[in-house]
């Protein structure tokens, strides 16, 4: 008979021997349950049967499995990874949590809100993940880096020490010492990641290249004066397009200028330069304050004619009159002359000179009036 697992593994000969019953029973006799007479034996009331110490007859084939897995891993003197009461493989147990927990630890990712995952499988780029749950193959097949792409990162480029000069020529063939600083973050992580091999030493150079090629289009006074904010932009914008170029996977967020100034050597003459500009700017704006109060008058004055010459073509003759008497006040103001057309008045009355002897009388300190001496 084929062997299974043990069943089957007696011959015909030790099944069926003497014609006896599966059971192990006696021969003839009658059909008593236990005693020793003829007929089967109960099975359910017999004593288990010992296997021979030899190891062979009786051996099933789970047997030969056991203590051939126990000689192998070095079990068999009851030590060993096997209990021997039981014979469970706990090491088995726990190999297998631990494989259960690598294959969860580096299978699912959380990504932040603020984050992508970028992932390969076998160091090849395969996808993307966004901020929730992700999944991948377990490592070391796949891999998954996190990458905050709203983080603001920042580069500067000079100093604004004296001796760590950053000098860069202008339109106008002159040199000036720039310091500034480069605001950018992540836009597309794959191509941060692979597409250049050192990203913020590429973003400082292409900082450095439009800050020289937008300088060497203006003056000087505009690289230290009002035009450093169009000077900003128009860097921001040529980076942006060689880094585009480049599918560096960055988006620039601003350019800011920390220092323009001369270098060193020349400052203090550029000082004296810029001072006397500034005091000839002063001149030009009194002058042009005077000319423009000057027009204002002369444009008020010019109105007001405008507006006598209106009134004197309705009427010429009171306007003439108007005039006339406007003007003889404006003189008669000026002079110690009094003239009163009346009859019976003298028509000249030194009226000033009585007022100047007032005022004089008014003026002189009054004598104190003291008690007469005993």
């Amino acid at each position: 008979m084929i062997r299974i697992f043990g069943w089957g593994g007696r011959s015909d000969g030790a099944v069926m021997n003497e014609n006896r019953g599966p059971w192990g029973g006696g021969g003839g006799g009658s059909g008593g349950g236990g005693g020793n007479g003829g007929g089967p034996r109960n099975p359910w009331g017999q004593p288990p049967r010992k296997r021979p110490a030899g190891g062979s007859g009786n051996v099933t084939s789970l047997d030969d499995f056991l203590k051939k897995s126990r000689q192998r891993f070095g079990s068999g003197g009851g030590g060993g990874g096997f209990n021997l009461q039981d014979g469970r493989p706990y090491w088995l147990y726990g190999l297998i949590a631990f494989v259960l927990l690598w294959l969860v630890i580096t299978s699912v990712h959380r990504i932040g809100p603020q984050e992508r995952g970028v992932v390969t499988t076998f160091g090849n780029y395969t996808a993307t993940l966004g901020p929730g749950i992700g999944f991948s193959w377990p490592a070391p097949v796949g891999r998954v880096q996190k990458i905050d792409v709203e983080e603001i990162r920042t580069i500067d480029i000079g100093s604004t020490e004296a001796q760590r000069e950053n000098l860069i020529l202008t339109g106008d063939q002159n040199v000036i010492d720039l310091a500034y600083s480069v605001r950018w973050n992540i836009a597309t992580p794959e191509l941060f990641l692979f597409q250049i091999a050192n990203p913020e030493e590429t973003i400082s150079e292409v900082a450095e290249s439009a800050m020289r090629a937008v300088v060497a289009r203006v003056s000087l006074d505009d690289a230290i004066g009002a035009g450093r904010s169009e000077i900003e932009q128009r860097v921001e914008q040529t980076m942006q397009q060689l880094l585009d170029d480049y599918r560096a996977g960055v988006r620039v967020q601003g350019v800011a200028i920390k220092q323009s100034v001369p270098p060193a050597a020349v400052n203090d003459a550029f000082l004296e330069v810029s001072a006397a500009q500034q005091q000839a700017q002063s001149y030009m704006n009194d002058a042009r304050a005077y000319a423009l109060q000057l027009t204002a008058k002369a444009q008020g004055e010019a109105a007001a004619f405008d507006k006598v010459y209106s009134e004197y073509r309705l009427a010429p003759e009171v306007t003439r009159r108007r005039m006339y008497y406007e003007t003889m006040e404006r003189v008669l103001a000026r002079v110690d002359t009094t003239i009163v057309e009346a009859p019976g008045v003298t028509p000249y009355l030194a009226l000033p000179e009585i007022q100047r002897r007032q005022a004089q009388t008014q003026a002189q300190p009054q004598p104190q009036q003291g008690g007469q001496p005993q």
